[in-house]
């Protein structure tokens, strides 16, 4: 059960763009990921608009990872693919309930 979740909200044009930045990220970090988890939404009301919802085992592995030069590289490149500043949620897990 992951610890914590932060959630982005983005607002792009180019999200086909922006999960191919991310499948890269993934297959070039390999095992130095840290979250465990992550999903890519599009909210139906909102055209353009898109929700990530990463997780991680807890809020240190988080902050780790945002700390990380690397993190930083990708997020200047995805910075680039969007229409704005992305809006980060940043939530510790209270409880899951498997349905």
């Amino acid at each position: 059960m992951p610890g914590f979740v932060q959630i982005m909200e983005l607002k792009t044009e180019r999200i086909d763009e922006v999960v191919a930045l991310s499948q890269r990220m993934q297959e070039e970090r390999g095992d130095a990921l840290l979250a465990s988890k992550a999903t890519v939404t599009a909210d139906r009301d909102r055209p353009g608009y898109y929700l990530v919802i990463v997780e991680f085992d807890s809020y240190e592995e988080a902050m780790k990872n945002s700390n990380d030069p690397v993190t930083a590289k990708y997020s200047e490149e995805m910075g680039a693919l969007l229409d704005g500043p992305p809006k980060f949620f940043n939530l510790d897990v209270r409880q899951v309930m498997e349905m």
